[in-house]
């Protein structure tokens, strides 16, 4: 089809944009390998396969806003389709009389195909455009009280534009393109769509179909190649990192594992993260894969409820940088501003509440969670430099093993009731359960009436378990999310030391931030513990047929502690307990779409960040319009929070946990 000339001057012409964006993708490389740690690729092949299936199936886009969503897969199956597409183009003009996969059944399904999803995509980038520049939903717009780079909102405007303009103008002239082709050869079943409109062309001499051809082959391949040298430093790149993310990200026990820091490396000048280059490699990629779509800010409790904290601010502020000072920061040179004060503000570093909406919600795999969690370390250890109400909180922790900071009987709670029998280890060295009380069990009001009735469950199920009491002491969860990884170190190190020389069979715990911390971060310490959730063994019992509560006709909703859900992946357990027991009435925002109660991420031992409303009672308004009669928790921090914001609203509903609530029944 192309003349000698044309061929010389689209060789040369792809040469040089392969050339140029090639350039831009090494830079790349060497920003992300600029990072801490390294990108995972073992076991290689599961890792492939998931990159691929992500990508295929769009699955991790369409969880979330379907209509939308789907208009976006239209649009990625088009892009990876168009990737032959384009092949098939560049060899037809240059091979005289070549029909690309040929003319039988594979060649007529490819034409089908590519006029199908030519038509869907087009239809697809027409609805995000009219949605962005005509419609402006509020979702897609960061509120002004949130850090974002100088001149961030006009560059992610213009960069839509042009990935919008140019997906609509390289798909629209190679679709006419094919209607020229369709009205010079005649009518090709196999390409309805482009076959419709070739006949508007009806008429046209042959000589002008033949320009008309030409013209929109250049346009359609002209276009990519002068595409290709911005693509990498554009939204439109995430096509392609987001399932790079996926295939180098490491492979976390749960979504909100931390790693453990070496303080006794020799070499070690850091702990956490000041500035971009301490980040790790995965957290730098991360940068290039975002979307942009604003899909973690939708759901972070700190957004929703007027804070300064925007994850996909965020990550959007990282790519801005990285962008603007490439060259620089791929040689090598040190960045000369901190990621807390240029890319995310004080009150937004202390507002995450670490509850990992984020980081499940994210299509391309992004963790902006551990980001903020990393710059606290940074903060706490390097800087001394955190809220003054953590200091208690600390103490607690560092002289009497708990963030109360109360000196007194471990066992108390125990104690205090009649007839309530709970022995400890040393009394029971035979146990076949061991239950961990954690220090909201043992010290605060609403955790002992947790413990003392699932203390009632275990006995009148006949469990053989038996309590550390005295023994016991903070897993630090607290310590380690909101920073204080040394004091955090400290802890797990004395409690695996402890859980070892004990050998637990199985271990049980009221507080889902104990289930995640020593069943998923204790293993950075030497402790492999098989760990369960009361729920978890609460059902467990009911389905053995050791517990049969009586049932009842309450109308009860459960609230998803983000630690025993996101982290942990466990909602049904839960549900089965409460519906045996009364009617489950849902909140909108359930399961893995749960709304935060506001105490994770140390928030519970700090005033909340200022915003338009407080996340607990944000929550609660929630729970409170169900209609429910009971708000079921299944977490003394989610207890806490609850009951609190029920008596700030001057409510009656009543907060119980699970295990108050079985109890009851019995």
């Amino acid at each position: 089809m192309l003349t000698s000339v044309e061929k010389i001057l689209f060789a040369l012409a792809l040469g040089t944009s392969l050339y140029l964006a090639s350039q831009k993708f090494m830079l790349m490389y060497r920003v992300i390998n600029r990072g801490q740690d390294k990108l995972y690729l073992n076991p290689l092949w599961p890792r492939v396969l998931n990159a691929l299936g992500v990508l295929f199936t769009q699955k991790t886009v369409l969880k979330k806003r379907p209509l939308l969503s789907f208009f976006h897969a239209l649009i990625a199956w088009a892009f990876i389709l168009y990737f032959l597409v384009n092949l098939g183009d560049i060899l037809t003009g240059y091979i005289s009389d070549f029909h690309f996969l040929g003319q039988g059944a594979f060649g007529n399904f490819y034409r089908l195909f590519t006029d199908l999803f030519s038509v869907a995509a087009l239809v697809g980038m027409l609805v995000f455009l009219v949605r962005r520049f005509l419609v402006k939903p509020g979702e897609l717009n960061i509120r002004e009280n949130v850090l974002l780079a100088a001149g961030a909102r006009e560059k992610i405007k213009r960069d839509s534009l042009i990935v919008g303009v140019f997906i609509l103008a390289h798909i629209g002239f190679r679709f006419l393109g094919e209607s020229f082709v369709l009205a010079a050869n005649g009518y090709d079943a196999w390409q309805p769509f482009a076959g419709l409109v070739s006949g508007l062309w009806t008429g046209m001499s042959a000589p002008a179909l033949t320009v008309a051809i030409h013209v929109s082959w250049w346009l359609a391949l002209g276009l990519i190649l002068l595409f290709l040298p911005y693509f990498p430093s554009s939204k439109h790149a995430h096509l392609f990192m987001g399932p790079v993310n996926y295939l180098t990200r490491p492979q976390r026990p749960a979504p909100g594992a931390m790693d453990r820091l070496d303080f006794e490396a020799e070499d070690a000048e850091q702990f956490g993260v000041a500035r971009l280059e301490h980040l790790d490699k995965t957290q730098l990629l991360d940068a290039f894969a975002c979307i942009m779509c604003n899909r973690c800010q939708d759901v972070c409790p700190a957004y929703q409820t007027g804070k300064e904290l925007s994850p996909s601010a965020l990550e959007i502020n990282k790519r801005v940088f990285l962008n603007n000072h490439l060259k620089n920061f791929a040689t090598g040179e040190e960045t000369d501003s901190t990621m807390v004060g240029a890319m995310l503000s004080p009150s937004a570093l202390w507002a995450c509440t670490s509850c990992a909406a984020c980081v499940e919600v994210c299509p391309v795999g992004n963790e902006p969670m551990m980001d903020i969690l990393n710059m606290r370390r940074d903060k706490v250890l390097m800087e001394s430099d955190f809220p003054k109400e953590l200091q208690g909180a600390y103490n607690g922790m560092e002289r009497n093993q708990n963030p109360w900071n109360m000196n007194e009987d471990r066992m108390k709670w125990a104690r205090d009731e009649e007839g309530l029998e709970v022995k400890t280890v040393d009394e029971k060295p035979d146990f076949d359960v061991l239950y961990w009380v954690g220090c909201a069990g043992a010290f605060e009001t609403k955790g002992q009436r947790i413990a003392r009735s699932f203390s009632k469950i275990l006995n009148k199920a006949g469990v053989n378990f038996a309590v550390l009491g005295n023994k016991e002491s903070c897993t630090g969860d607290s310590a380690r999310r909101s920073g204080n990884e040394y004091l955090f170190s400290m802890m797990a190190e004395q409690n695996v030391e402890l859980l070892n020389s004990v050998k637990p069979k199985k271990i049980v715990t009221t507080c889902p931030h104990c289930l995640h911390t020593i069943k998923n971060e204790y293993k950075q310490f030497g402790g492999n513990f098989e760990v369960v959730h009361h729920t978890q063994f609460i059902d467990e019992l009911m389905k053995q047929g050791r517990l049969n509560p009586q049932s009842g006709d309450e109308k009860m909703t459960f609230h998803d502690p983000c630690y025993l859900g996101r982290h942990n992946g466990e909602y049904k357990a839960p549900r089965h307990d409460l519906s045996r027991v009364g009617q489950l009435v849902e909140m909108p925002r359930n399961e893995e779409n749960s709304f935060c109660c506001g105490a994770g991420g140390g928030q519970m031992w700090k005033e909340e960040e200022e915003g338009t409303e407080a996340i607990r009672r944000e929550r609660f308004k929630e729970a409170d319009q169900t209609g429910a009669e009971i708000i079921a928790t299944a977490c003394p921090f989610c207890m806490t929070m609850m009951t609190d914001a029920g008596n700030e609203l001057e409510s009656g509903r009543q907060v119980r946990d699970i295990a108050e609530i079985i109890a009851d029944k019995l």
